[in-house]
């Protein structure tokens, strides 16, 4: 005889989105500091569009470094993305 029994099917994997990929579930990696070319990628912007969203008070402000460095709390990053790409609301 045939074994008529079939396996469920597996479970489809959960694409992971932008904000999967940082570390927000471990504290002392979530208030770490993400430069630009490690922004970019995970918010799916330009250059020119991030920080024209930037000035906008769209996307999450710099922290300056230096005259010539800035960089962005992946937390807030984080936020931002799960947010869909919007400001956080005022109170």
């Amino acid at each position: 005889m045939h074994n008529t029994h079939k396996a469920p099917p597996a479970p489809i994997p959960k694409t992971p989105t932008p904000a999967d990929r940082l570390p927000v579930a471990n504290p002392p990696e979530a208030d770490r500091l993400l430069r630009l070319p490690q922004v970019l990628p995970l918010a799916g912007v330009s250059k020119s569009t991030w920080w024209k969203l930037v000035r906008e008070g769209r996307a999450p402000q710099a922290v300056r470094l230096g005259d010539r460095c800035t960089a962005w709390r992946a937390s807030e990053v984080a936020a931002w993305i799960e947010r869909g790409g919007q400001p956080e609301p005022q109170a």
